[in-house]
């Protein structure tokens, strides 16, 4: 089952909400087209998957226990087939394990039910901040990489590499930063938008990811460069 809701004045981002239960669906879908948003519902992975590779969304908000495919499934298959579009995923799963298996699959933030709605909005709101940033970029280039962001493409000897959204922003907040040393906290801050715990490895498995996507050598990385006990530098 799907429903889509539109405000009166035509709102500046699209959203596809993910769940399985009626009354959060409803709740919050009101909630975001108060705030000015459209949004598309779906109730299983399967209608989710075709919706996102039918439409054109700004963000998918992404429960893990779904019918017919769960989440982890939905959003690797959208990253797979080399879809950038933020996701967050929004579940009752609340272990280390299950966050960094979230991250792992290509969501870009992890949040757990309850929650409150003022941090899923400034969450949301944060994801939105580092995208409109990205895109003001045309082009950025180094060794034989190319990235657009306004495409949302990145090219390796003119083949398109397939990242998610958050290893995307991340590249070309780093790319843009050339011979800075950049702190995880300052990482954290500019390209998710919100403070981590201290013992949250996400800028750390993030950049393990962009090196065995870019690097000729992961081990050895070239680009993404670690300075350790500081954070980490590219070198164009």
């Amino acid at each position: 089952m799907t429903s889509t809701a539109r405000a009166a004045a035509a709102p500046e981002r699209r959203i596809l909400l993910v769940d399985d239960e009626p009354g959060l669906r409803r709740t919050l879908s009101d909630r975001l087209l108060k705030e000015g948003y459209a949004v598309d519902t779906a109730a299983n992975g399967a209608i989710a998957l075709d919706l996102a590779r039918n439409g054109h969304y700004d963000l998918i908000i992404l429960d893990l226990n779904l019918p017919a495919k769960d989440g982890l499934q939905v959003c690797h298959e959208l990253r797979r087939e080399g879809q950038n579009v933020a996701v967050l995923m929004l579940t009752a799963r609340d272990s280390i394990a299950d966050k960094i298996t979230g991250l792992k699959s290509g969501a870009d933030d992890y949040m757990t039910k309850p929650f409150e709605s003022a941090e899923l909005l400034a969450r949301m709101e944060a994801l939105f901040r580092r995208t409109r940033a990205i895109d003001a970029v045309d082009e950025l280039a180094f060794g034989d990489m190319v990235v657009r962001p306004r495409a949302g493409q990145v090219l390796r000897d003119g083949r398109p590499v397939r990242l998610s959204a958050q290893e995307f922003k991340l590249l070309v907040h780093l790319v843009r930063h050339p011979g800075v040393v950049l702190s995880r906290d300052e990482l954290l801050d500019a390209v998710w938008g919100y403070q981590a715990t201290p013992e949250t490895r996400t800028v750390d498995v993030h950049v393990s990811w962009l090196r065995q996507k870019l690097e000729p050598d992961p081990h050895n990385p070239r680009f993404i460069v670690t300075v350790y006990g500081l954070g980490y530098r590219f070198e164009a």
